[in-house]
């Protein structure tokens, strides 16, 4: 598969990074992620070892196919707990 290219306002060349997985053992469900995510990719779901956490949830990538690559969450996240691909 060819990589997706695109260029910015400015010029530049950029390669939107889409969303592959969140990491249950990084994120602390702070919900920044959900909150600048415009195409409703992510969804907080219960954690699977229902740890430590007072919550007892944590952000999971739901809708994958859904991303644009703008790699906004990947901003905000504090816990660097998204990983990402090219397509």
């Amino acid at each position: 598969m060819a990589t997706i290219t695109g260029l910015t306002r400015g010029g530049a060349v950029w390669v939107p990074k889409f969303i592959e997985a969140v990491d249950p053992e990084k994120c602390i469900a702070c919900g920044r992620c959900f909150k600048v995510c415009a195409r409703a990719v992510l969804e907080l779901v219960p954690r699977a070892d229902d740890g430590d956490d007072e919550s007892g949830k944590v952000m999971s990538a739901a809708h994958p196919d859904d991303c644009i690559g703008c790699s906004a969450c990947s901003r905000v996240c504090m816990k660097k707990s998204l990983s990402f691909e090219e397509a």
